[in-house]
């Protein structure tokens, strides 16, 4: 399962972390226990990458924070996969009306 915020929120959701648990850093709080790899963790913080429902309780738990304070929604592991299929059968279905 993922957690998906809407535009920005995921951002300051990690900002928040980072304040509460007084992180100068992404690269500092991997240091504080957060067991990830350092790209992952930035293409979360670019919102490249929706956050793991693991990884988020796991955020919500050191920093402190209340899970039920935020806006979020939880989608499934292959909704990227969903959406690449949803546009990938549109634009099959444009090229052969052209054709």
């Amino acid at each position: 399962m993922r957690v998906k915020f809407s535009k920005e929120k995921e951002r300051e959701f990690i900002d928040k972390v980072l304040e509460k648990t007084g992180s100068p850093s992404l690269r500092e709080l991997l240091n504080r226990g957060v067991d990830l790899n350092y790209s992952s963790l930035k293409n979360y913080y670019s919102e490249r990458r929706s956050l793991p429902l693991n990884l988020f309780e796991n955020l919500c738990k050191l920093s402190g924070i209340n899970k039920n304070e935020l806006d979020f929604e939880i989608t499934s592991e292959n909704r990227g996969q969903i959406i690449g299929g949803k546009k990938s059968r549109k634009r099959k279905r444009l090229n052969t009306q052209i054709s």
